[in-house]
């Protein structure tokens, strides 16, 4: 880029400010630096940088705090908030707060040189239209720390003031539904009703009634008048759970429900109009069924405005002791008991299972071993005999190959589709994190030792949200 893009940088840490001015300096561009945000939004009576860069924790005036100072005084000013302390109510309270991007450190350098110049271009063609960014507010509870999960926290954070369709692809146990909520509890929509509905969990036969509702008389049985599930969600959020499982009729009508905004009961003659945000969830691969003929082509695209994919547990390892401690305090306190700890050597196994049932197994984990474990301090020996078998199995049992086919056998068996892509990206993603963690984080020297480019390897990391 050309033009000198003047920047300030707002940090506590005094080598993130000189890694960040060092590099934007190398760019040609101007830069200031601040140790803290006390004094910032003042010093701008003197003048306005065209991007500002701001950590979140920092002593005295947060991060969060001056975004908002900033978006009541300067709105059109393009900020980049970057946080060691990454989760998802900091991710939401920056977007919320009228944030650019934001950026979990460590991150590359690059990225964030792409960032400023992105944020200075997107602000001038803005403030040209004479469009001026939007503001909100915030809160919640998905834990992760894990890259792919900063992925899924980045995306609510864009999404929280907006009403925009969306499909969570995810495994099993993965926690779309808590992804689901959260949309719901960062929308506009979060004062109104958020309706559940597993589509799998329905019988044929019923689900016409179940979203739609009936007329009193409509069938056997119908006693009463009955709202469905899209009147109980009118002016909230709609999730249906396990889409893929919706019958071929269902699929028609639900389409020209979220053409029209209007639908007929059961056994009714007048239509009922709904304002619904509709959000989707399923383990399948939608993509497939649709080839085969058995999910509609027009209602996929429909429903597939955003996509969000929630990682499964065994590619987000690092935040498996953050699960079992959760889940291990919130059983103790729901059975009023004191609270299980780990032995080192159960955390250490523990991390290494394939935890085919995702979070959801975690947490069956924890009720149990607070309810069995008959000591505070938990052994290997105290775990269930299938965990230890499996330790015995993977013991004994041969190489990683044969751990590898055996992972393929399982997905098979459950019907997973994409088979090859799945296992392919988990592999890229290892090679990536064992490659990145021997170079310290160096992503040329990564490269290298891979064998590709730093594009590619720079390409593959967003790609996989590795």
């Amino acid at each position: 880029m050309d033009d000198k893009i003047s920047v300030w940088v707002v940090d506590d840490d005094r080598s993130i400010r000189w890694v960040v001015e060092t590099a934007l300096k190398k760019t040609g561009h101007i830069v200031t630096c601040f140790p803290a945000a006390d004094g910032v939004v003042e010093m701008m009576e003197k003048e306005t940088p065209d991007v500002l860069i701001t950590d979140i924790r920092m002593p005295g005036k947060d991060g969060i705090v001056l975004l908002q100072e900033l978006q009541a005084h300067y709105p059109d000013l393009p900020v980049i908030v970057m946080t060691a302390h990454s989760d998802m109510d900091s991710a939401v309270s920056a977007y919320d707060s009228g944030a650019f991007e934001y950026l979990p450190k460590p991150f590359d350098i690059d990225d964030l040189l792409s960032q400023v110049e992105r944020a200075y271009i997107q602000s001038k063609t803005a403030l040209s239209k004479g469009e001026v960014p939007s503001m909100g507010t915030n809160s919640s509870g998905i834990i992760g720390v894990a890259p792919s999960m900063q992925v899924v926290f980045r995306a609510i954070g864009k999404l929280s003031r907006s009403n925009v369709t969306v499909m969570i692809n995810g495994e099993s146990g993965t926690g779309k539904e808590l992804v689901a909520k959260a949309l719901h509890q960062h929308s506009p929509r979060a004062d109104n009703a958020f309706i559940a509905l597993n589509m799998a969990a329905i019988p044929k036969d019923l689900i016409e009634s179940e979203l739609f509702g009936h007329e009193k008389g409509a069938f056997t049985g119908a006693l009463s008048q009955r709202k469905g599930r899209f009147e109980q969600a009118n002016g909230g959020t709609l999730f249906l759970d396990e889409i893929g499982d919706m019958p071929s009729d269902m699929q028609t009508r639900l389409l020209r429900v979220l053409s029209d905004g209007e639908f007929y009961k059961v056994g009714g003659h007048e239509p009922v109009k709904v304002d619904v945000r509709i959000v989707t969830a399923t383990h399948q691969g939608l993509e497939g069924l649709v080839k085969e003929g058995l999910f509609r082509e027009d209602l996929f695209h429909r429903l597939n405005v955003v996509r969000i994919v929630v990682p499964p547990v065994r590619d987000r390892r690092e935040d498996i002791p953050l699960l079992l401690n959760y889940f291990l305090s919130r059983a103790a306190k729901e059975l009023s008991v004191d609270i299980k700890q780990l032995h080192g050597s159960t955390l250490d196994y523990l991390k290494n299972q394939t935890w085919q049932g995702n979070v959801r197994e975690i947490e069956n984990l924890c009720r149990w071993l607070t309810v069995m474990c008959p000591t505070k301090e938990i052994q290997l020996k105290d775990l269930p005999a299938e965990l230890l078998e499996k330790e015995e199995e993977i013991r004994v049992g041969g190489d990683w190959l044969t751990l590898v086919k055996k992972d393929i056998a399982d997905m098979l068996q459950r019907g997973d589709t994409d088979v090859a892509k799945k296992m392919v990206s988990a592999l890229e993603k290892i090679l990536i994190y064992e490659a990145l963690e021997f170079t310290n984080g160096r992503r040329q020297d990564a490269a290298q030792h891979l064998g590709w480019g730093r594009n590619t390897l720079t390409r593959k990391i967003k790609e996989l949200g590795a």
